[in-house]
């Protein structure tokens, strides 16, 4: 491996975040807040490792796919470390371990946490710990690309390590100019949800930290209560529909722009995604009428959990842990499911249930008739084998690692509601679970090694799987 260069950009990746740790800093001299001083700290301390690792680039500059790989996993978890210190050096989170779990849920926009009293924290805290959603939501790597070249003959292995779904598409001929869009469509769609949050009500820096949450379908509030805080029909119509428009693909939106109308209405992902979301909300919203005063009542509750929990949001505007069973279920099966590919979502990926599913029937067709010529198909364009393989190995990873960290969770003692939710919540990236991991409750009362494994979770989920194994299984250290 290219040691010298992974270490170069990683430096520069930490010369991009001590940048960013300005804005919390600028947020508490506005509020007079004495934290503020903490981001000033660790940016000075991030620089001085941009200088020591970041300036000067090597003499051998490429890099192949598993240093890609590495590079992402290793960026994603230094920038969860030194994002935590702010949070520790303040003592508004006096452990370090759950400031770096909740800095690990901010930037992978799981939403978990383990705080019991949010509204204690100052507003610089609460800024910084719902923008990292918004970075970590298009991706950290990305986000550098924007600011930076980075490194433009190996952006694209550093993209699409990154970038989640089982395909890897380039919009534009060069990496940046790619991320660059992205973030583009990003900022645009989260600007027109701050604006329309204002009209609602919400005061400025409230709809920053709520639009912040939504876009990175992370889910972070400053109310105990979270959007149900509010109590307001039009905020929460706004941000389910956000939700759910941050959980689409982000290249049908640039089909858009191009006046590509046929790609955006015929992308298959697109539909299934949308027929999910209207099925659950119509068959919960029969579910829990009786709960509600309204069948509209109920189906606004039920539009906007099943929006949240489909797309990994994790906001919450009641406490589904009352809701029936049949409710319940369903919830925990669309957090599975998740939202679109190369969308900020996280969850399997509805593109990757596609996959399976017309394999399973391809199966069945070549068992019915042994000579017959069958493929998969997306879209109308036969996916190559390699991918679906991919998918399948994806899945047994995905299955492994599941079950792997649900007993060692148990080893807590929990229900098994709480402790197989809140192993789904962490590796999908959604937030919340169901009984004490639910909408009302937090993971502070786990065990130090829970926290680690759901930190693990977390990334391994928000990475989907594999840059995070290939960084932890480089046994021979004289090749790293």
């Amino acid at each position: 491996m290219n040691r010298k260069m992974i270490m170069y950009i990683l430096g520069k990746m930490l010369g991009a975040e001590a940048v960013l740790l300005l804005l919390p800093a600028f947020v508490g001299a506005l509020y007079k807040e004495s934290s503020a001083v903490t981001f000033l700290i660790t940016a000075a301390i991030l620089v001085a490792l941009y200088f020591i690792f970041g300036r000067k680039k090597p003499e051998v500059t490429t890099i192949y796919a598993k240093e890609g790989f590495v590079v992402v996993a290793a960026a994603w978890i230094l920038w969860s470390m030194f994002g935590a210190l702010p949070f520790f050096l303040s003592g508004e989170i006096p452990s370090y371990l759950d400031a770096f779990f909740e800095t690990v849920s901010g930037f992978t926009t799981t939403g978990s946490s383990i705080l019991t009293d949010i509204e204690s924290l100052s507003q610089c805290m609460l800024f910084w710990r719902s923008f990292t959603h918004w970075v970590g939501g298009m991706g950290v790597l990305v986000f550098v690309m924007v600011l930076t070249t980075l490194d433009k003959n190996n952006s694209m292995h550093l993209m699409r390590a990154e970038v989640p779904g089982p395909e890897k598409d380039k919009l534009l001929p060069k990496t940046r100019s790619t991320a660059q869009l992205l973030y583009g469509m990003y900022f645009v769609l989260t600007m027109v949800e701050v604006i329309l949050l204002l009209l609602g009500g919400m005061n400025l820096f409230d709809s920053l930290i709520h639009a912040f949450g939504t876009a990175g379908t992370g889910g972070f509030s400053n109310y105990a209560a979270s959007v149900g805080h509010f109590d307001s029909a039009y905020i929460d119509a706004v941000i389910t529909i956000f939700m759910i428009l941050f959980g689409i693909n982000f290249n049908l939106y640039f089909f858009l722009l191009l006046g590509e109308w046929k790609s955006f209405y015929k992308n298959e992902e697109l539909w299934a995604y949308l027929g999910i979301i209207g099925s659950a909300i119509l068959v919960i919203t029969c579910n829990i009428a009786q709960i509600y005063e309204s069948p509209l009542k109920a189906f606004r509750y039920a539009a906007f959990q099943v929006g949240s929990i489909i797309t990994t949001t994790g906001y919450a505007t009641a406490d589904f842990n009352l809701w029936p069973e049949f409710s319940k279920c369903i919830l925990l099966s669309i957090m599975i499911i998740g939202a679109c590919a190369s969308s900020t979502g996280g969850g399997i990926k509805v593109s990757r249930m596609l996959i399976v599913l017309k394999s399973i029937r391809k199966e069945v067709k070549r068992m019915l008739q042994p000579k017959s010529v069958n493929v998969v198909r997306i879209n109308g364009r036969k996916l190559g084998e390699e991918t679906v393989h991919n998918v399948y190995i994806y899945l047994m990873a995905y299955v492994v690692l599941m079950i792997s960290s649900v007993l060692i969770v148990s080893i807590d003692n929990f229900d098994f509601a709480t402790t197989f939710s809140s192993v789904i919540a962490t590796l999908n990236n959604i937030g919340p679970g169901v009984g004490a991991v639910g909408p009302t409750g937090s993971f502070s009362d786990f065990s130090p090694l829970s926290k680690i494994v759901f930190c693990l979770d977390m990334l391994a989920g928000r990475l989907e799987i594999f840059p995070f194994l290939m960084l932890f299984s480089i046994a021979d250290r004289r090749k790293f």
